[in-house]
């Protein structure tokens, strides 16, 4: 089997106590560790602070719905070329949207996504952010503004796809590799 880092990944019993009990928390939940969680443990106090500032931009309520802040996500881990990203959240968008072709279409080209146009418009404004963010320019918010986003939620838009451009980043470097289960979460719709 393959590494999912090319750093040491830590066992769970040598975690500090607040991190293994997140890691367990989120097996409980989802019924595997998501390799994200096993990966940035190397580094303890880099874990919680990423932990802490990604449950701040993707758990909080406002003009955003969870579904589309996935969708900012794999849009910018596309452009970004991150398969862990891609698929890990490609899986929690498809759940999130209830919608089993959503992700790919995405994380392949949004603008030929079955997306509504202010769906639309969030993606060019969040790419625009991971590509070029210095020519962002006031037409970029008033074009977000016709699309009935507000500031705040132009900064969430900006601020998830920073994040993620880290995300990407770290993932890359580290040749952080998705959990098997996550390419088939959400292909099959509930019924």
């Amino acid at each position: 089997m393959n590494p999912i880092s090319r750093y040491p990944v830590p066992e769970l019993g040598e975690l500090p106590e607040d991190i293994r009990g997140r890691i367990l928390a989120v097996q409980e939940k989802s019924g595997f560790v998501p390799n994200v969680f096993l990966t940035l443990a190397h580094r303890p106090a880099e874990f919680r602070a990423f932990f802490a500032y990604h449950d701040a931009l993707m758990e909080k309520e406002g003009g955003l719905s969870k579904a589309e802040r996935e969708m900012i996500v794999v849009a910018t881990s596309g452009a970004n070329q991150c398969h862990y990203c891609v698929v890990a959240h490609g899986a929690i968008l498809r759940i999130r949207a209830r919608n089993p072709l959503i992700a790919d279409q995405v994380a392949i080209n949004y603008r030929k996504a079955d997306l509504s146009p202010r769906q639309k418009a969030m993606l060019a404004f969040a790419l625009k952010v991971t590509e070029d963010s210095r020519a962002i320019a006031d037409c970029d918010f008033a074009a977000l503004h016709e699309h009935g986003f507000s500031d705040e939620d132009i900064w969430d838009i900006g601020a998830i796809s920073a994040f993620f451009g880290l995300s990407n980043r770290m993932a890359n470097m580290i040749e952080m590799r998705p959990n098997d289960e996550f390419y088939s979460m959400g292909r099959i719709p509930k019924t």
